[in-house]
């Protein structure tokens, strides 16, 4: 076929001069918007006109205008002749049968589409369904709710997904489980229009985002643009921050900053969002204009909120926490505290509830929620996803400020799992953390993070006192009491930690470097499986670990590349920050790990691969995958202040790219070491060195332990007991 005969494929919506009227309300305004292909956000502010226009696509109001979809007219059709077209529907609210279990809801829509969707595959994508397929649609959390409503959407194999408001009540972690789910639908092709408050959710799922202001679409914009520009969000959503907001940025927090700010010593400005009540076609108030209007208060003389508040513990006092909701899980939270208690350990509730009643915990909901950035206001809300993100803000900062606090035990679903874990994970390691929860059985990565949490299998739903729950609980509750007593027991070691990355390819060095180093250093190896650098780095933000032989930078190829165990953009952080002696090198950046060898990614079929064992399958990095993580390790070597040594083995990175082995590839090393070697910026704390050996070379792991003991002031005193 000619080019010019080449046939161009309508847009999969599109949608001219819509106009819905809801008596003489004039909802939706001529409203224009064109989806081709992939997914598209629609944000806007309440009463906006959204959720009109969902149902105006879905025939669930009279319109008129046009709404073509795949190239046909489907304004005027009834909701059945548009869902059998191939439009799917995923309203808000959820909109399921309480008495209808999860497994009766997907066979009631089986087979009613032909595609690639099946049950099998629902379960498969969501293993919460699979283990709750016989719990009614009453039974089920929120988030398992919304996840339900997106699979019986689904299961119809839709050609076009329109999702209002998915992540409405959701809590954070369940939130970034939709978020992830929309973009491997976008990956995989699925058209979707996705109605959505959550500016995060919206600009992370689509590339374009269309703005809804007073029932019509004011503009279209690049998603990073909005995601990046605050102002923005404020001018045209009302949502992001003014000059005078303090919550921490999120780079701020992902560094580990966000401390509370001093309590207010002088007048005070209070600013007023709305100066007249809104309506449907209000205009977004300016800030000059809010600047103009707010009131001048002075604080009484010590009326700071958080240095009101009653310490947890005195000077030598050590105190077991029990956290949760008492408005929903008060009998099961005061079981475990009373069992706690029997054991003559000191232990409080902290209400973690958001609904504002007064609870009776000796640490109230109000007392937590005064650490929120905002204050309480920001967490007793209307709604209740925001009450439970609030929440959980407000006691990951109510903990960094405790002192005393000898272990914490919650217990709850996956809303009570995520309100807690933050919080869980800013103590120290080392301090018992266990929650029981029902999601225990499930991928947990999320909520343990590189932390030392214990996480339980509630077995039953934590709804009451019962047999199993009992016995469940009383376990949970004695083993964190048998922990706490028997931390005492455990001394410390006489000597400075540091710590080791290792993988199965650099093992042999490893031993080596430990072997030469153990009488004068505690020495900790963590395997680089992505939380082993994370596990790492956060011991040393915490002050435990004195020095870094930084063998294993692997993870660095997974967060690139999309492998299994990847590291996060803050690895090297925790040394940049403490300025810690350093001697890294680039063990294992030759491979890229996935699982069995199906789960390799199509775009890299036809790579060398490596099939290290049934589950892991290992994939050669090329000389321009390697020149990449060059210059992204380059760059953060150059932030270290500290003293830096970076070693480049010539003879190979790791046990398979030896001469003769499978990855043996010197253009991909050389690539790597150029790529190094121009980006690093060399002085007299920060220095490359290349030597002619492999990884796993005796002389090499020699060269590792000389250099970290120049570094570190020559050979360490074992400290003498007693």
């Amino acid at each position: 076929m000619a080019a010019t005969d080449r046939v161009i494929a309508p847009p999969i919506l599109d949608v001219r001069g819509l106009n819905v009227y809801y008596g003489a309300s004039h909802a939706l305004q001529g409203v224009d918007l064109t989806l081709g292909s992939g997914v598209l956000s629609v944000v806007g502010r309440n009463g906006m006109g959204k959720t009109t226009l969902c149902k105006a696509i879905m025939g669930i109001v009279p319109s008129s205008g046009s709404i073509r979809f795949n190239g046909e007219e489907i304004r005027g059709k009834s909701s059945t002749e548009i869902a059998r077209m191939g439009v799917g529907y995923v309203p808000q609210g959820r909109r399921l049968w309480r008495s209808l279990t999860v497994d009766e809801h997907l066979r009631l829509v089986a087979g009613s589409g032909s595609g690639p969707w099946s049950i099998d595959r629902i379960y498969s994508t969501f293993p919460r369904l699979a283990e709750r397929k016989q719990n009614g649609g009453g039974q089920l959390s929120g988030g398992e709710q919304q996840m339900l409503a997106i699979s019986r959407a689904l299961l119809l194999n839709p050609k076009l997904l329109v999702m209002d408001e998915p992540t409405e009540g959701l809590a954070p972690v369940i939130v970034a489980q939709v978020e992830e789910m929309l973009v491997r639908l976008g990956e995989e092709g699925q058209h979707v229009l996705v109605i959505e408050q959550n500016i995060g959710v919206a600009t992370a799922v689509a590339p374009n985002v269309a703005i809804m202001v007073n029932g019509r679409i004011d503009r279209i914009l690049d998603a990073a643009q909005l995601s990046g520009d605050r102002d923005l969000q404020q001018r045209l959503l009302g949502v992001g921050r003014h000059a005078h907001d303090d919550t921490p940025a999120p780079e701020a927090a992902a560094a580990g900053e966000g401390a509370a700010p001093p309590a207010p010593t002088g007048p005070q400005k209070i600013y007023i969002s709305n100066p007249e009540t809104p309506t449907r076609w209000s205009r977004p108030v300016p800030v000059r204009l809010l600047e103009q209007q707010a009131r001048t208060v002075s604080p009484a003389r010590g009326a700071s909120v958080e240095t009101a508040l009653r310490p947890l513990a005195g000077p030598t006092e050590r105190i077991v926490i029990v956290a949760g909701t008492l408005d929903t899980k008060g009998a099961e939270l005061r079981y475990i505290r009373d069992i706690i208690r029997s054991h003559g350990l000191a232990v409080r509730i902290a209400d973690l509830s958001t609904s504002g009643a007064h609870s009776g915990a000796e640490i109230p909901a109000h007392q937590i929620a005064a650490f929120h950035p905002r204050g309480a206001s920001a967490v007793f809300t209307r709604d209740r996803g925001e009450s439970v993100a609030g929440m959980t803000v407000a006691f990951e900062r109510w903990i960094e400020r405790q002192g005393g606090i000898a272990g914490i035990i919650a217990a709850g679903g996956s809303g009570g799992t995520a309100m807690v874990a933050p919080a869980m994970r800013r103590l120290p390691i080392g301090i018992p953390k266990l929650i029981v929860s029902t999601v225990a059985s499930g991928n947990v990565r999320q909520y343990v993070g590189a932390s030392d949490i214990t996480i339980m299998p509630a077995i039953a739903d934590i709804q009451g006192l019962n047999t199993i729950t009992r016995k469940v609980l009383a376990n949970a509750a004695n083993a964190l009491a048998g922990m706490v007593e028997g931390s005492d027991a455990v001394s410390p070691a006489p000597l400075p930690a540091i710590g080791i990355t290792m993988f199965g390819v650099t093992t042999p060095c490893v031993q080596q470097v430990s072997a030469a180093l153990k009488g004068d250093y505690d020495c900790l190896v963590f395997h680089a499986t992505g939380i082993g650098g994370q596990a790492m780095e956060a011991l040393v933000d915490q002050g435990i670990i004195r020095g870094v032989i930084d063998v294993t930078t692997t993870e660095v190829c997974d967060m690139m590349m999309g492998g299994i165990f990847p590291a996060t953009e803050d690895r090297f952080g925790a040394i940049i920050r403490t300025k810690l002696p350093y001697v890294g090198s680039v063990g294992a950046l030759d491979m890229v790990n996935f699982a069995a060898p199906e789960t390799v990614p199509e775009r890299y079929r036809g790579r060398r691969l490596y099939h290290h064992n049934p589950q892991i399958t290992l994939m050669r990095t090329t000389p321009e995958e390697n020149a990449r993580m060059g210059v992204w390790i380059g760059e953060r070597l150059n932030r270290m202040d500290g003293p830096v040594r970076f070693f480049l083995p010539e003879g190979g990175v790791s046990a398979l790219d030896r001469p003769g082995q499978p990855f043996q590839d010197p253009e991909a090393d050389a690539a790597l070491f150029d790529a190094l070697t121009r980006t690093v910026r060399q002085s007299q704390t920060r220095q490359l060195v290349r030597l002619p050996h492999n990884v796993n070379d005796p002389a090499f792991a020699a060269a590792l332990v000389e250099a970290f003991r120049t570094l570190t002031g020559g050979r360490q005193v074992r400290r003498k007991a007693g």
